[in-house]
């Protein structure tokens, strides 16, 4: 080979092979932190003369799909403070959610998987609630707590919406705590830690970014206990909205509702169920995380 030839070689491109990469998994979420505070001074009407409040909310959510398989994760930390000079400091929000859900295509092209789903929720701290400036010990960690485990069908048009139908579902109700469980709070049998559920079970899960501002992200439990008085639908539904006002900060505003007819604490006796409302709006900090695609390489040369 002459010295020309030699160069000639020595200076060639490379070409890359055809990139073979599946992107497998995909990460990201969101981390919100509000503060609100209100002061009153001879303020007629009458109010607290000075309240501050701080809450904060914390998404992590982990997708895998390949071929036919999918698995969806999604934890959700809610964590809120109030602080009044009526009713002095308490937790206003407190909520732990995992869901994680497994499901196989029914077909190449479908929208339907046949599925697994495993839902876990509780909270961490304690709460009371304030009657007429009296404060009443009513949650902990892990009373209640909700299990639910479930086989059935569920419906994926999009990565935004998916419905989870099924008709074959076991849930658990769960109160540790000794001084609750004693009264037969949350629907479980008066001294005992935990009651039992069979039925059918709906889930609903929306998630959307409008106009790149605002982002909405929503969910919709429906269940049926086949064992006691089926009729009575138990709801559980969770709203949380975010709209930039700049970069880091947002205006935010979350609406949950929960009814279970077993849930009888409300009321003049406190012996009725109720639908419960809890809304916050605030105004903080926004940080998405960052949208991570790890993938799998299976051409690594």
């Amino acid at each position: 080979m002459t010295l020309d030839n030699l160069k000639a070689e020595t200076s060639k491109t490379i070409k890359k092979d055809k990139d073979t990469t599946a992107w497998n998994w995909k990460r990201g979420g969101l981390v919100n932190l509000s503060v609100s505070q209100g002061s009153l001074s001879n303020w007629a009407a009458g109010g607290d003369n000075f309240s501050l409040s701080v809450s904060s909310y914390f998404n992590y959510y982990l997708y895998y799909i390949k071929d036919r398989i999918s698995w969806d994760n999604n934890f959700d930390f809610n964590l809120g403070y109030i602080q009044t000079t009526s009713g002095g400091g308490q937790k206003n929000d407190d909520r732990v959610d995992l869901l994680s859900k497994y499901g196989y295509k029914m077909d190449s092209t479908g929208k339907w998987y046949i599925s697994g789903l495993f839902d876990f929720r509780t909270q961490f701290f304690d709460g009371y609630n304030n009657v007429g400036g009296v404060q009443t010990f009513s949650s902990t960690f892990m009373a209640p707590a909700y299990i639910t485990l479930s086989a059935g069908f569920d419906y994926k048009p999009s990565s935004k919406f998916s419905a989870f139908l099924s008709p074959l579902t076991s849930r658990w109700i769960i109160v540790t705590n000794h001084t609750l469980n004693s009264e037969g709070k949350y629907g479980v049998d008066t001294g005992k830690s935990a009651k039992y559920e069979l039925g059918s079970y709906i889930s609903i899960n929306y998630q959307n970014t409008f106009n790149k501002i605002v982002n909405y992200k929503g969910r919709l439990d429906l269940f049926s206990n086949y064992l006691d008085h089926p009729q009575n639908i138990a709801v559980y539904m969770t709203n949380q909205f975010a709209a930039k006002i700049s970069r880091y900060f947002s205006f935010t505003y979350s609406l949950d509702l929960i009814y279970d007819d077993k849930i009888r604490q409300f009321g003049p006796n406190g012996t009725s169920p109720a639908l419960q409302v809890k809304s916050l709006v605030g105004v903080g900090f926004l940080k998405p995380l960052n949208v991570v695609r790890v993938k799998k390489i299976t051409n690594p040369i």
